[in-house]
């Protein structure tokens, strides 16, 4: 055993906010279709709370033995627009409650999966889900919801685009929280074990246990001791930080996997911050020589941090999935949140951003008054980055009531708090109205 090593990881976890953000684990509810909803929901609720049983125990148990924090335990399923299909049923609200409550009885923080694929097309299942989000949102507390609007060898559905604009400002009127737990993506993955965006694909096996790893802080602390060093080095400090990172990860996974007999899926290498100071990819970008984040630069920076953290992890673990890179969150970011209150952080600025990051304009608070054409906008835009580039991008959004510029929003726990960010108020209605789909590039066609 190298002691020096033990060490290492042990003043990472105690003075540098190294955690594991998640233990996820995937269930299949494909084997709970059912004409009759009441029986589906049963057959759903008696699946999840015989599967993940344990889960929570097991990550406790590894907490303790390991001395590592594991910050939230979480459940996805299978996209309930596939699963509520064969009822019949006007809303799908009584899934999204079953899921509450299997979520509750299990002990886990999240559960994902009130989700629809509509980067093609409806079908009627997508259609009652996506009116059913806004009701199924305020009758639950852990139901995270996620709509797909296109991909790279689709396209974009515009008309999901448009029509999720007005879906989150449904929300905003019922509860602009409840944004938080809704995305909207592009080239949405299978295996996410991040929220709100998780669900659980049908390609993956029936039950799988996916880990999110986490750790700004150990990589901003190995980056000072590179101070004025060229960028190479600073490629090579992040890579070499995140493969100790990813180690730990893989080492959690498995055995928690092992434990509860089911299948160990993929570690996520991202870098996941929280509102903590120390826990923050914006002061990894001013580590490396930025003033401030969102300042010239910081897409290069980004861009290399991204990078550098896939090729790494990629060397410590045998799976890699769902998102991995650096999620740029503004609410959920310390320093994001101080770049933004002084004006420096632009809705622009993290556009631009998103083309080389691990998702897209996360948690993102804009005036009340914001027109749903124009969220539907922000969302054509993230998709279309997205789509061209041939990865995942999402939009999280949350137009927050009687709220103006200058103003902010208390979120509480990892979702920390968010000042309300400037939106362009020239309208995007003509084009979102038009409706349809933008074409897929031309470079999807790879048959």
């Amino acid at each position: 055993m190298d002691l020096r090593r033990i060490m290492e990881t042990v003043n990472m976890i105690d003075n540098e906010n190294l955690d594991l953000r998640t233990t996820t684990m995937g269930i299949s509810l494909l084997d709970c279709i059912d004409s009759d909803s009441d029986r589906a929901c049963q057959k759903i609720y008696d699946k999840i709370t015989t599967k993940a049983e344990n889960l929570v125990k097991v990550a406790r148990e590894l907490e303790t033995e390991y001395g590592i924090p594991i910050a939230n335990k979480r459940i996805t399923v299978t996209p309930i627009s596939l699963i509520a299909a064969a009822s019949g049923d006007s809303d799908y609200v009584k899934y999204a409650v079953t899921l509450d409550k299997a979520a509750k009885a299990v002990g886990v923080d999240l559960i994902g999966g009130f989700s629809a694929l509509v980067h093609k097309g409806y079908q009627n299942g997508d259609r009652v889900l996506i009116k059913s989000i806004p009701q199924a949102l305020k009758e639950t507390e852990r139901v995270c919801s996620s709509v797909n609007v296109g991909s790279t060898r689709s396209g974009i559905n515009m008309d999901a685009v448009k029509e999720m604009g007005k879906i989150v400002i449904e929300n905003e009127k019922i509860n602009p929280l409840n944004n938080g737990n809704l995305v909207i993506f592009c080239n949405a993955v299978e295996d996410n074990p991040f929220m709100a965006g998780g669900f659980h694909g049908v390609g993956e096996s029936d039950v799988a246990l996916n880990v999110g790893v986490s750790g700004p802080g150990v990589v901003k602390t190995a980056l000072e001791k590179v101070k004025g060093e060229s960028m190479d080095v600073v490629a090579e400090t992040i890579k070499q930080t995140a493969f100790k990172v990813t180690r730990m990860g893989q080492l959690v996974g498995q055995e928690a996997s092992k434990r509860l007999g089911v299948d160990f899926g993929i570690v996520d290498l991202s870098l996941a911050p929280t509102p903590a100071q120390g826990d923050s990819v914006a002061n990894i970008l001013e580590e490396i020589g930025l003033e401030s984040v969102g300042t010239h630069g910081t897409t290069a920076a980004l861009a290399m941090l991204n990078d550098a953290v896939k090729k790494g992890g990629i060397m410590a673990c045998s799976h890699v999935g769902g998102l991995s890179g650096a999620f740029i969150p503004e609410s959920e970011d310390a320093g994001m949140i101080a770049a933004a209150e002084k004006g420096i952080l632009t809705v622009d600025k993290l556009e631009a951003m998103t083309a080389v990051c691990s998702v897209g304009l996360d948690m993102i608070a804009v005036p009340g008054d914001t027109p749903a054409e124009t969220i539907s906008a922000m969302i054509a835009d993230e998709a279309a980055i997205g789509m061209i580039n041939n990865k995942t991008t999402a939009v999280r959004v949350i137009p927050v009531p009687g709220k103006d510029v200058g103003d902010s929003i208390e979120f509480g726990g990892l979702f920390g708090y968010a000042p309300i960010m400037p939106v362009h108020k020239e309208s995007s209605a003509a084009m979102i109205n038009r409706g349809g789909r933008i074409p897929a590039p031309v470079h999807s066609f790879k048959n």
